[in-house]
């Protein structure tokens, strides 16, 4: 079945570093998506752009195309003020596809607010990331099925997860609240509605991964249904943390405690929350 888009929205970040070594943001689009504000709390070598999309959810029948290009040398943060939020579907499908590139030397981080599937939501959200040699990227997904403390469980509706790292990890799949298997399941997510996921790759080797893993999982030691791997391959190297809870916020700070750790012990950064995220 094709889908009428309704309310298509683009926008293109490219960021490139200037003579001074700063990072600098360059953006484009059409229709209701935004670069809101380009922000360097760090050092002026790290740009933080941060995203907004003024109708605050998408219908049936929107789509969101989001096109990153992370130049050689450069360092982009790209985050958002608030949840994306997939709504009730009257029209079709909803959705946000995400497309990044990442040049040679250089660093993204993709860390979005939570995405929210409202019961009899169809949606589909996929995020699709490459990496040059010598680049590296962290990517987080905080999902959550239906609105459980406003009573909004997700009984119907159903939504596809795709996140990719070009040749290094792939994990696609529908979420359907049909799928009780899936939903309740022993194997799938055991009756919880939060899926929290944090990626970290480079193409290269990793270094004293073991020890890495054995400090990552002992700060998730008071966090049950959580987990750690660490992926070795031919393009590179994929450390993954996978949880889930009952709780937006409680996974959400549970990422953010081990993307912490990763960012200091990887690429010697203060692993700081983006300034955004306070405000």
């Amino acid at each position: 079945m094709v889908d009428l888009i309704r309310w298509p929205a683009r926008l293109t970040l490219s960021a490139a570093r200037d003579g001074s070594g700063a990072t600098r943001v360059h953006a484009r689009h059409d229709g209701p998506l935004r670069l809101l504000k380009t922000l360097y709390p760090e050092t002026n070598r790290i740009a933080h752009a941060v995203l907004v999309h003024p109708p605050g959810g998408l219908v049936g029948g929107d789509r969101l195309d989001i096109r990153i290009d992370v130049e050689p040398g450069a360092h982009l943060l790209v985050t958002t003020p608030a949840a994306t939020r997939f709504y009730r579907s009257n029209a079709g499908e909803a959705a946000q596809v995400v497309h990044a590139s990442v040049g040679e030397g250089a660093r993204l981080e993709w860390l979005p607010q939570e995405t929210l599937a409202y019961p009899n939501c169809i949606a589909r959200n996929e995020v699709r990331l490459s990496l040059a040699p010598g680049a590296s990227l962290f990517a987080t997904e905080v999902l959550g099925l239906g609105l459980p403390a406003a009573g909004q469980h997700f009984d119907a509706g159903k939504l596809l997860q795709h996140l990719e790292i070009s040749g290094q990890w792939l994990d696609r799949g529908w979420l359907d609240a049909a799928d009780k298997a899936l939903l309740d399941g022993p194997c799938g997510l055991v009756g919880k509605r939060v899926l929290g996921t944090l990626a970290y790759a480079q193409t290269r080797t990793l270094a004293e991964a073991d020890a890495l893993l054995a400090d990552s999982r002992a700060l998730l030691a008071d966090v049950p249904l959580s987990g750690i791997t660490h992926l070795a391959g031919p393009r590179g190297a994929v450390l993954l943390m996978r949880v889930v809870g009952d709780e937006v916020e409680a996974v959400t700070l549970a990422l953010r405690r081990v993307r912490a750790l990763w960012r200091e012990r990887l690429w010697a950064l203060p692993g700081g929350d983006p300034r955004i995220w306070a405000t």
